[in-house]
């Protein structure tokens, strides 16, 4: 399987890059994004860009694979609206709409969040911005799935980008294996939302959209 990974850099995506190189079944991996993520692997190939809202000059190495783990996004604090959308929205759909060109019926998994609103139109930002790129992504020819984590908690050494985000996980991160515990519908790990992406790319699944509860599902086998 070859696999394409939109933000490598990002706390989800670490995971998500792990398991791919762990994964004995994976022969290539290439990161796009608009810095190398600096990991050295005989299986992974880093194609830096610095504009993600055109990749017309790195089509050519975007052909030929099996599947695409979407995690590139950023918060909503403090963002307008049509920055906020500009970002979840356009970046999303240039990368979708070029892979549904160059590798039609590909498997592509969007890291939306639990929440997300599917109506578009509630009360809140980021939700109706998640649930239009979600409606927007359903609608390409592509064999694509929803996921929508909860609380995530980071192993393997891996950190949040986001400053508030480590804070928050540096104060509350002793607590949240407890919690996973507690609370298994609510919370997942960085290790179980890159295996559940790799096992839905390889058998699919019945649902398109997945919630926390289906994502660990499939995690778990």
């Amino acid at each position: 399987m070859k696999v394409l990974i939109f933000g490598a850099t990002g706390m989800v995506g670490q995971g998500v890059l792990r398991e791919c190189l762990l994964a004995r079944d994976v022969e290539v991996v290439a990161t796009v994004g608009r810095s190398a993520t600096g990991k050295q692997d005989a299986k992974l190939r880093e194609i830096v860009c610095a504009d993600l809202s055109d990749l017309h000059e790195i089509e050519g190495e975007l052909k030929s694979f099996d599947a695409c783990f979407f995690s590139l996004g950023v918060s909503s604090s403090g963002m307008r609206a049509a920055d906020y959308e500009r970002i979840t929205y356009g970046l999303t759909l240039a990368a979708a709409e070029t892979l549904s060109r160059l590798n039609p019926g590909m498997t592509f998994i969007y890291v939306s969040g639990a929440g997300t609103d599917s109506s578009e139109r509630g009360r809140v930002m980021w939700a109706r911005i998640k649930g239009k790129t979600e409606n927007a992504l359903l609608r390409l020819p592509l064999n694509a799935f929803m996921f929508r984590p909860g609380i995530i908690e980071p192993l393997d050494g891996i950190q949040s980008k986001t400053p508030a985000y480590r804070i928050m996980y540096k104060i509350g991160g002793p607590l949240l294996p407890l919690l996973r515990w507690a609370m298994p519908s609510l919370v997942l790990s960085t290790r179980d939302i890159g295996q559940a992406m790799l096992a839905v790319a390889r058998r699919g699944y019945e649902k398109r959209i997945l919630e926390t509860k289906d994502i660990r599902a499939v995690a778990l086998g």
